[in-house]
């Protein structure tokens, strides 16, 4: 009798301990949890208009978005690739080149968003050919912006670069210049132009908006139709093992709606191209190809 009394006390707490476990897993959901329907991306601005419409469109689709606002590219691409988020949305396909290459990461695009432009500001001047000769010219330090930035002053016309220039480019690749350029960190384009320290400055979208400078103040924009920034077209990231669900598509097509489009072109001041021609397997060719010529380069 007490034998029977303990198996099926033994049978019952069994079952109890197992249905909380998957009670437990259903609640953690996301990137470490069982709730399919719940993705969880990282961005560097969350807590943007835009988040919302796109929750809400992932929301009549059955995928409960959260989106974790984290600061820092290199911890954004670490997060998904150590599984803790299932994406991320922040990066252009140069930037991500040199994250998988410096740490052998198998993250991979799944949707492109846009190309946002590298502008050249000045205060003083209204036109690129007004700069005089040796005029201080302030451009982002980073490697990524830093060759864009030298390709931008090549197609103005004031340098040129050896066999014209690449993703890559650095100063000492420059063959003749008009200008003198002063490397600063990208936080410090816009102080460069307002203090003084330089007659332009090549300053990126967020950049210019944080520091107030409006578009009357550009001298020279990029054409964002050209093929040569395919580099910086800004993508949806996975993990390669991640690369075939298919709420992806999902979320590349409630991305580029109207609504979120709307949100996400009011926010840049419609300082941007929309890429909704290039597929995953495009994305993925041009991510091969800059990682590629980044190891050569490395040696």
């Amino acid at each position: 009798m007490t034998s029977r009394r303990t198996a099926r006390l033994a049978t019952i707490l069994s079952a109890s301990a197992t249905a909380l476990m998957l009670t437990l897993t259903g609640c953690a959901g996301g990137a470490q949890g069982g709730d399919e329907s719940r993705l969880v991306l990282g961005a560097d601005d969350g807590n943007e208009t835009h988040w919302s419409v796109l929750k809400q469109k992932l929301a009549d689709e059955g995928i409960d978005l959260e989106v974790r606002t984290i600061n820092d590219g290199v911890q954004l691409n670490q997060g998904v690739q150590d599984g803790e988020l299932d994406g991320n949305l922040f990066q252009h396909l140069i930037y991500l080149s040199q994250f998988n290459v410096e740490n052998n990461g198998p993250l991979v695009p799944v949707g492109a968003t846009a190309v946002y432009p590298l502008a050249l500001y000045s205060e003083k001047y209204t036109d690129v050919k007004d700069l005089p000769e040796g005029a201080k010219v302030a451009i982002p330090n980073n490697p990524t912006n830093l060759a864009r930035g030298l390709l931008n002053l090549q197609t103005a016309g004031l340098l040129t670069l050896k066999d014209g220039g690449n993703a890559f480019s650095t100063p000492a690749d420059i063959v003749t210049t008009k200008v003198e350029l002063l490397p600063v960190d990208t936080n410090q384009t816009v102080t460069a132009l307002k203090d003084g320290s330089a007659q332009a400055a090549i300053v990126n979208n967020t950049q210019a908006q944080k520091g107030g400078l409006g578009d009357e103040l550009i001298i020279f924009k990029e054409d964002l139709n050209n093929p040569q920034l395919a580099p910086y077209i800004n993508a949806f990231v996975t993990r390669d093992d991640k690369k075939d669900d298919p709420r992806w598509a999902k979320v590349v097509a409630a991305y580029h709606s109207t609504e979120v489009e709307a949100a996400v072109t009011e926010l840049n001041q419609g300082n941007l191209q929309f890429k909704t021609e290039w597929t995953g397997a495009q994305l993925q060719d041009e991510l091969t190809s800059l990682e590629d010529a980044l190891k050569a380069q490395k040696g």
